[in-house]
């Protein structure tokens, strides 16, 4: 019951009030945490709920994310139900991911950094993308930190497979949505929604920070079908980690001694996953190799 990346479609009122109580109680939770939820609607997954929150401080999003999963779940129970944040939960249904929207304004002045003074996109914005494309791919066990978050990176499931940016483009992974100067801003679409908020969003920020840093500027947009493309992102946990132990710049920014840690635990919960044989293995190999 996490957002998907997908369009929102339109549902009969009829498919959406089995789901009602369940929201009213959720909705009725969130006011009382102070919780600041945009929306809770049904995504085009079975089951499947958006969840969409106010633009905010990230620290303090990441706060409020932390809070509604949990009680998200204790709903979820109360009504019969159980809640997951699975990156990919059901096979043949799309993934669940955590969008994150993003800006930088002045603090002196409260204007958005991504928009010069005539509305036009910055040289800042370019720059932020740029950092986006180069260090994505080493941040993705932060970003997809389970072995099942990479099932959910695949070919035409709703998902993106690559770096590439466009404006108001849901087959690339990195958006730009259409909106006034002053909203201008760059959503991250590969994070999924099984990932930790606080490391997803420092994660993310600093990617963008060393893109406005080190001036990377992007590659040109793409306004076609991005899932025409090769793939551009790491297609396992182990791979992914391997490319977050080599990138020295993300280190030094979200710190040494985390990466260390991070890379380490991750390690160790892979090897184990690597000593299950799963009925596919069983089923396909068992008696044909």
């Amino acid at each position: 019951m996490a957002r998907a990346e997908t369009s929102r479609q339109a549902y009969s009122i009829d498919a959406v009030n089995e789901f009602d109580p369940l929201f009213e109680e959720v909705y009725d939770y969130c006011d009382k945490m102070e919780l600041n939820v945009d929306t809770l609607i049904h995504e085009i997954g079975a089951g499947q709920m958006e969840i969409n929150f106010f633009h905010a401080h990230p620290l303090g999003l990441a706060d409020e994310v932390f809070f509604f999963k949990r009680t998200m779940r204790e709903v979820a129970l109360r009504h019969d139900m159980f809640a997951t944040f699975m990156a990919k939960p059901v096979a043949g249904e799309p993934g669940s991911a955590m969008h994150i929207h993003q800006s930088i304004v002045n603090k002196a002045t409260g204007r958005n950094l991504f928009s010069t003074e005539d509305g036009q996109p910055s040289q800042e914005f370019l720059w932020y993308i740029g950092g986006l494309q180069k260090y994505i791919p080493a941040a993705m066990a932060l970003f997809a930190p389970y072995v099942n978050s990479y099932r959910r990176l695949v070919r035409f499931a709703a998902a993106p497979i690559n770096i590439q940016w466009g404006t108001d483009n849901r087959t690339v992974g990195i958006r730009s949505p259409v909106a006034p100067p002053s909203a201008r801003r760059v959503e991250n679409r590969v994070i999924g929604a099984d990932a930790n908020p606080y490391v997803a969003l420092a994660a993310t920020l600093a990617c963008g920070y060393l893109g406005i840093k080190n001036q990377i500027q992007p590659s040109p947009e793409c306004k076609g079908d991005a899932y025409l493309g090769d793939y551009q992102l790491p297609r396992s946990l182990g791979e992914a980690l391997e490319l977050l132990r080599r990138e020295r710049d993300l280190a030094k920014v979200l710190g040494e001694a985390f990466v260390t840690v991070y890379t380490e635990v991750k390690e160790t919960e892979y090897a184990e996953f690597m000593k299950v044989i799963s009925p596919w293995e069983r089923e396909h190999l068992l008696l044909h190799v």
